[in-house]
């Protein structure tokens, strides 16, 4: 057996023993562990082969040798070593238009077919270059906070980085850039994506109720994960009085940790099932933030294996889970304050239907609402809509 068939042998086998109980970078990483006879180049294409597929596996169906290929030609713009070696008339036309590799294939299926449940996508979404977009790794993309954009572009020049700005403050890398060395992360930039930099345009149009005599804009974001919108908002709007939450105390943890790196030392926290009934104060906050739990498919360019094993029964749990949580924190904005709904979902159950959801079950008024499109920056696709209360 040639090495060239026994990379494609591994890649049936990784594939075989993926259960999607974890992401599927954190599985291939510990198969490797256990398997010492993979040098680096050997997990690079094995690994390579193993996303190629899971960006097409809503079409291929199964990982055979000739749909592994198939995706490797499908997604690649430069000739491939396995390509030449096995296909070699598909690696001598790798540089050619995605229409013009779907003719030389003559396989029966459409780009939009890509994407599962594309009758459901969000309205503004172009189906078939949003599909597209799932065969090609997303950009890594850095957020520069306040003060620090000299000294964060002179670090990627003296480091030779390759970047691109996009604005004022966002930076687009090539996706597997190590920057951990070379820049302080949260201190000097953050590691967001595009689309989630632009929930900036909607902070923007938060202001005081007139004549307040309010320090500050109190602010409670109530799915906190990781904290992006926090520090975004931090940054945004300056002095905030700010309040985070998530149902999973691990998430709080690291959260405290990465406020820590930020500089961000004043604030409150707590860990809560917002779907259950809780006791905070009514019409606490000038402003709810609720970037809530959802399919996460706008972001399934980063995490393809979604694309093999998403049902579309999920789409409902979702738009029920976020009706749950909605219902539940509408009533903590202040009179004049403002809520703002988040997903990184490409669905109309989870977006506009929610946003119906909102606007038929509280007093809140709609300020904005937008799909924010990154496909064709390589970037995530999110939803967000701005509501003020009455």
């Amino acid at each position: 057996m040639s090495r060239w068939h026994s990379y494609i042998n591994s890649t049936k086998q990784v594939l075989s023993l993926y259960k999607v109980d974890k992401p599927f970078a954190a599985f291939i990483k510990d198969f490797f562990s256990q398997h010492k006879k993979y040098g680096s180049g050997d997990r690079k294409r094995v690994s390579h082969l193993c996303y190629c597929w899971f960006r097409l596996s809503a079409v291929l169906k199964e990982p055979t040798e000739e749909n592994i290929l198939m995706a490797l030609f499908l997604c690649s713009n430069e000739s491939n070593e396995v390509l030449a070696q096995l296909a070699p008339e598909w690696n001598e036309n790798v540089h050619v238009s995605l229409p013009n590799k779907m003719a030389l294939l003559q396989y029966p299926f459409t780009v939009p077919a890509i994407f599962p449940c594309k009758d459901q996508l969000t309205e503004s979404i172009d189906a078939e270059t949003f599909a597209a977009s799932h065969l090609t790794q997303p950009d890594l993309f850095l957020r520069i906070r306040a003060g620090q954009k000299e000294k964060v572009l002179a670090k990627l020049k003296a480091g030779t980085v390759l970047f691109e700005c996009y604005g004022n403050d966002c930076i687009a890398l090539f996706n597997a850039t190590k920057i951990d060395d070379l820049l302080l992360l949260n201190k000097e930039v953050v590691v967001q994506d595009y689309s989630s930099q632009r929930i900036s345009e909607f902070l923007a149009l938060v202001k005081l109720p007139t004549g307040t005599r309010e320090p500050a804009i109190s602010v409670w974001d109530c799915c906190a994960a990781s904290g992006g919108k926090s520090l975004l908002a931090v940054d945004v709007l300056g002095n905030i009085n700010l309040t985070v939450s998530d149902v999973r105390i691990s998430i709080i943890e690291n959260l405290r940790r990465r406020f820590a790196e930020a500089g961000i030392h004043k604030y409150n926290s707590f860990v809560f099932d917002l779907t259950a009934t809780f006791n905070i104060q009514p019409a606490a906050f000038n402003l709810v933030i609720a970037d809530v739990p959802c399919s996460g498919s706008g972001t399934w360019g980063r995490t393809p294996e979604q694309l093999y094993f998403f049902t579309e029964d999920k789409i409902d749990y979702y738009a029920n889970l976020q009706k749950k949580i909605v219902a539940n924190v509408v009533n903590h904005v202040k009179k004049g304050g403002y809520f703002l709904y988040i997903t990184c979902s490409v669905f109309k159950k989870e977006n506009e239907e929610v946003v119906d959801f909102i606007l038929a079950n509280s007093k809140l008024e709609l300020i904005k609402k937008e799909a924010l499109i990154g496909y064709h920056k390589k970037a995530d696709t999110m939803f967000a809509a701005l509501f003020k209360a009455e």
